[in-house]
């Protein structure tokens, strides 16, 4: 079974939500069988590469919020976090571009570091000091190489602006196509979405849901017909 994640690295329910998909996930009894696929997804495609401003910043001017009700929804989206487990900074982090990061992760899917890369990532933005956005496309380096990707190769992939581009445009198109107007946005087998950060039990019901409504494989034909098996191919007697 399959499953599509669609988010972004500077969704603060993207970053709760892969928490409480694998906390389902672990529990699942057919997690071995389970494949995840993270999906790009940019919340402000529109801002510039170094167009950077701090959280607080943004909340105010995008949604027309007041100071504090800005801090009081980074205070809760904290509590939310922290209930998970996962450190989250209230204050003092940056805002910016993804495009690039989200180039980075099709490199790391190839070399099947993407998850890793996805997590050092979320880590970054949400939990440390330092920014994602002021530092340049050395501290992206940095977080390849933390997730196991050859530094000069993804120093290589943020220079060429094209590598990559239309795997994320791809990505974007289909969430488009499948009515994804948020993230994180989960699709289980193309056939059941899940949209935001749900408590783990909402996952857990739609593994459990998505797993058993596969359709088991019909065979026609008869069982005693000839077929080669491991022992090889069995040769007719005259």
């Amino acid at each position: 079974m399959r499953v599509e994640i669609w988010s972004d690295i500077a969704c603060p329910w993207c970053y709760v939500g892969k928490a409480r998909f694998e906390k389902a996930l672990a529990a699942f009894p057919h997690r071995d069988d389970v494949e995840v696929v993270h999906r790009s997804f940019e919340l402000d495609p529109g801002r510039a590469k170094g167009d950077v401003q701090p959280v607080l910043t943004m909340l105010t001017k995008k949604y027309g919020m007041s100071e504090a009700q800005a801090e009081a929804g980074e205070d809760n989206l904290g509590a939310q976090a922290g209930a998970e487990g996962l450190p989250y900074r209230t204050r003092g982090r940056d805002h910016g571009n993804t495009f690039d990061m989200h180039r980075l992760l099709h490199f790391a899917k190839e070399q099947g570091k993407q998850d890793e890369l996805l997590g050092l990532l979320y880590k970054a933005n949400f939990a440390e000091e330092r920014s994602v956005f002021t530092e340049g496309d050395e501290r992206l380096v940095e977080l390849a190489g933390q997730a196991g990707l050859d530094p000069e190769a993804a120093r290589k992939v943020l220079a060429d602006p094209t590598a990559y581009a239309d795997e994320v445009r791809a990505d974007e198109r289909e969430a488009a196509q499948l009515g994804a107007n948020g993230v994180p946005f989960f699709v289980l087998d193309r056939a059941y979405g899940i949209s935001g950060a749900q408590p783990a039990e909402v996952f857990t019901r739609a593994l459990t849901q998505a797993w058993e409504a596969r359709s088991p494989l019909t065979v026609l034909g008869q069982d005693d017909a000839d077929t080669c098996g491991p022992d090889g191919c069995a040769v007719p007697q005259k």
